[in-house]
C-alpha cells in the first residue's frame, strides 16, 4: 500500500474512533455531554473575594531562563482572580499556585459546587491545574484528578490535547467556560468538612513528562500538557472561581442580626444573642464535621469554648421560626 494512502487511512481510522467511540470523560464546551459552564450561567451565586498568588518559574527545568527580566511568570495581578470571569487573568507559571477565599463557605449541594475558569483560546490548547480545597486554610485536600493524555511524547509548547481525556483538572474548557467540581467527590476524605469549604487552591501541573519535573494524577499517570511555556504568560492562566452552592442561603444578608456572636475570634467565652423570642438551638462542629457541642439557647447565652483546640468551627443555629443560620467561629 502506498505510504500516503496508509497515512490517510490511519487518519480516517483515528477520526472515526474520536467521533464515534464513547468518551471516557466529558467533551469540550458546546458538544453533547459537556459539563462546561458558561460564565453568565444563573447557577453562579458568588465569586472569589480574595486571591493570594505564588508565581512559578517560566521553565521549571531551567530556572536561569529569563523572559522580560524575570525567571517567573509575571503576567497579571492577583486582582484578576477575584470576581466574575472576565477574561482578565493572572498566569501562575510552572507549578505556581493561587489560593482563593470567599465571602461565604462553599457547601456540598446537588451537582457541582464551584467552577474554575481559564482563558484557553480554543478547545484543544489546554493548560491544566490541580484543584484543592480547605476548611481551615492549613489542610488542603486534592480532587482526584485523572489524565489519560498519552505521555510517551511531550506535548509541545503550542500542542493540543483532548478534553475527553481529562477529569477533575482545572483548565479543561476554553475561555468563558468553567470546569465544575463536585465536593461529593471528597465525602470520604479526612481533614475536610465539605459543608464548610473556605478556600480553593489551584496549582499548575507544569506539564513536563521528564522526571523529576513531572506531575502525576491520582492514578499515577504523568500529566502531559503544553510545555515548555517560557513566557511571562506561562502556566495555568486563572480567570475566576465561580460558586454554585454556599452558606449564603442559610445565612442570608437580609437577616444578619437574627443571631449575634462575640468576640470572634474567641479565646474563652463566646456570647450569643438572639433577636427573636423563644428558644434557639446551636450545634458546633469542627472542619471534619464532628460535633463538639449541642445545646439550647436563651435570648442571651454565654458558652465556654476554652477547651476547644484552636481552629475554625461552624455554628449552626436553629431559630424559633424554623429557619436556620450558620456562622463561622474562629477559636484562638
Amino acid at each position: 500500500m502506498n505510504f500516503r494512502v496508509l497515512r490517510f487511512f490511519l487518519f480516517l481510522v483515528s477520526l472515526l474512533l474520536y467521533t464515534f467511540l464513547p468518551a471516557q470523560y466529558a467533551p469540550p464546551a458546546g458538544q453533547p455531554g459537556t459539563t462546561a459552564m458558561h460564565k453568565d450561567s444563573s447557577a453562579f451565586i458568588g465569586w472569589a473575594s480574595t486571591c493570594i498568588i505564588e508565581k512559578g518559574f517560566i521553565n521549571l527545568s531551567d530556572t536561569t531562563m529569563v523572559y522580560n527580566g524575570s525567571n517567573k511568570a509575571t503576567y497579571g495581578s492577583y486582582l484578576n482572580g477575584i470576581g466574575q470571569a472576565d477574561q482578565l487573568v493572572v498566569s501562575l507559571g510552572d507549578h505556581g499556585s493561587a489560593v482563593l477565599g470567599f465571602k461565604y463557605p462553599i457547601i456540598n449541594g446537588s451537582g457541582p459546587d464551584f467552577a474554575i475558569f481559564e482563558n484557553s483560546f480554543d478547545d484543544t490548547f489546554l493548560e491544566l491545574a490541580f484543584v484543592e480545597v480547605s476548611s481551615d486554610g492549613r489542610n488542603f485536600i486534592r480532587f482526584p484528578a485523572v489524565s489519560h493524555i498519552p505521555d510517551d511524547e511531550q506535548v509541545p509548547t503550542f500542542g493540543t490535547i483532548d478534553a475527553r481525556s481529562i477529569h477533575n483538572l482545572a483548565g479543561k474548557y476554553r475561555v468563558a467556560y468553567g470546569t465544575p467540581f463536585d465536593l461529593e467527590d471528597l465525602k470520604d476524605s479526612a481533614g475536610i468538612n465539605i459543608n464548610l469549604v473556605t478556600y480553593v487552591r489551584i496549582i499548575d501541573v507544569g506539564g513536563c513528562i521528564v522526571i523529576p519535573y513531572a506531575s502525576y494524577d491520582s492514578q499515577g499517570h504523568k500529566i502531559n500538557d503544553p510545555w515548555p511555556t517560557p513566557f511571562d504568560t506561562g502556566g495555568f492562566d486563572l480567570d475566576a472561581v465561580g460558586v454554585i452552592h454556599d452558606t449564603s442561603k442559610i445565612n442570608p444578608d437580609g437577616n444578619p442580626s437574627a443571631i449575634k456572636i462575640y468576640p470572634n475570634p474567641v479565646e474563652k467565652e463566646l456570647n450569643i444573642v438572639s433577636a427573636r423570642e423563644g428558644q434557639s438551638g446551636v450545634t458546633i462542629t469542627d472542619v471534619a464535621g464532628r460535633i463538639f457541642l449541642e445545646l439550647r439557647l436563651n435570648m442571651k447565652t454565654v458558652i465556654d469554648l476554652s477547651s476547644l483546640p484552636a481552629g475554625i468551627y461552624l455554628a449552626r443555629f436553629s431559630l424559633p421560626d424554623g429557619t436556620s443560620i450558620s456562622k463561622k467561629i474562629v477559636k484562638i
